[in-house]
């Protein structure tokens, strides 16, 4: 009887200690070896990693569907716009990496502005060029809400007018 018992014993202690090897305790929030222990191995803090810069593509192509918007480019302008400046976007991102002295950045960015207006306004019909040069100045968010405003007052006039 004393054989059977030891046996008995002796199976069921390794199965416990195989499914604790095998599954082991995953339920801590520490960092714990096989044993229950904390590990010796110091964890090492990676910061995460910086946003990477995006490129003058990526930049242009989330401005363009405002710009369209804004402008109301058809597909030939919109080529345009977007190759235009798409190249000059780059030309800046170039001369920040440069890291100049501020008098003579302000100097470079506004050659490179000088530059893409006189392609844009060759490129453009005058009054979209207008509107673009308005545009800049003013920031695209001020444009479009100004331009949903304008919006707005001719939907009033028109439903006015019938009832005259």
């Amino acid at each position: 009887m004393k054989i059977k018992y030891l046996i008995t014993l002796f199976i069921v202690l390794m199965a416990c200690s195989e499914i604790q090897a095998q599954f082991g305790n995953r339920g801590n929030r520490y960092n714990r070896g096989a044993t229950g222990r904390p590990s010796r191995l110091p964890q090492a803090d990676t910061p995460p990693e910086p946003p990477k810069p995006k490129t003058a593509e990526e930049l242009v192509d989330e401005e363009m569907p405002n710009l369209i918007k804004v402008l109301n480019l058809d597909a030939f302008e919109t080529a345009i716009m977007s190759s235009v400046l798409k190249k000059y976007v780059q030309e800046r991102i170039e001369a920040r990496i440069l890291e100049l002295p501020p008098e003579k950045m302000k100097e470079v960015y506004k050659k490179i502005a000088e530059k893409q207006d006189a392609e844009l306004k060759a490129s453009l019909p005058a009054e979209k060029f207008e509107n673009f040069l308005k545009m800049r100045e003013e920031g695209v968010a001020n444009t479009l809400r100004n331009k949903k405003k304008e919006e707005k007052k001719k939907k009033k006039k028109k439903k006015k007018k019938p009832e005259e």
